[in-house]
């Protein structure tokens, strides 16, 4: 068996990861709050926005927290299209959950159901994401842990929209985003206690692209657009904000003789 190492370059790979999930549930939470309070095609606009951010953030969190992950007497590579096909996954089936949500007109089953698919996306995203990995040996799972894994996925994900119903305040949004980014990253790494790796040593070379070759730039770029999206929401006035603001330019005007 394989010696396995989850953080090879020490507390930067989880500290880091932890707020990209942290980063990408916020920014989620905030859209889908902003999309509760439009209707027709902004709202629509909104939710996208929160799906791509949510499966964005997971899959920046996983494959960073990847970046530090190690078999002794193997090398790692990963293979790119189906890498590229559990970032997919997490926006579609995350988007799935949070527009069940979005038009939802129960709220109680909109949350179960919103909460049980995005849970479920990202937990998708996560053992499509370890389905990628190429090495010389093979990987085997624990069941019990990863069906644990899965509820904490579906928990943590129905929490997060039962918030974005419930919370409005910025202050509320962000703790919410640190429990759920606490959450995300409890399932990454649950899910990757249930792994062991029978190593079979080979000199033959392995298919696929290296962690530096691909996952890395692939995370930056991701993480830079979550950090530029999180910014624009943050300036962009919310519907309150734009009311108040023609309402107080409607009384300066007639104030004006």
């Amino acid at each position: 068996m394989g010696h396995l190492d989850h953080a090879t370059f020490g507390w930067l790979t989880p500290v880091l990861s932890y707020a990209m999930a942290c980063v990408g549930a916020a920014l989620g939470l905030q859209c889908t709050v902003r999309a509760l309070g439009t209707t027709g095609r902004s709202r629509r606009n909104w939710l996208i926005t929160a799906a791509s951010a949510i499966g964005t953030g997971i899959w920046t969190m996983h494959f960073v927290a990847m970046l530090g992950f190690g078999v002794s007497g193997t090398q790692i590579r990963y293979d790119v299209p189906l890498t590229l096909l559990s970032l997919l996954v997490a926006m579609v089936v995350v988007g799935a959950g949070v527009f069940a949500v979005g038009y939802g007109r129960e709220r109680g089953r909109a949350l179960a159901l919103g909460g049980l698919t995005t849970g479920l996306g990202v937990a998708s995203m996560h053992y499509l994401g370890m389905a990628a990995l190429r090495l010389h040996g093979d990987v085997r799972y624990e069941p019990m842990l990863v069906a644990l894994s899965v509820v904490i996925a579906v928990v943590a994900a129905t929490a997060a929209l039962w918030a974005a119903l419930n919370i409005t305040s910025p202050v509320a949004v962000a703790g919410a985003s640190l429990v759920m980014g606490g959450a995300v990253s409890s399932m990454h790494y649950t899910g990757m206690l249930a792994v062991s790796v029978r190593v079979a040593p080979s000199g033959g070379e392995l298919p696929g692209a290296t962690t530096m070759q691909f996952i890395f730039p692939l995370a930056v770029g991701l993480g830079s657009y979550l950090f530029l999206t999180s910014a624009f929401v943050a300036l962009s006035p919310s519907t309150g904000e734009r009311a108040a603001t023609v309402s107080a330019q409607r009384s300066v005007e007639s104030a004006t003789p």
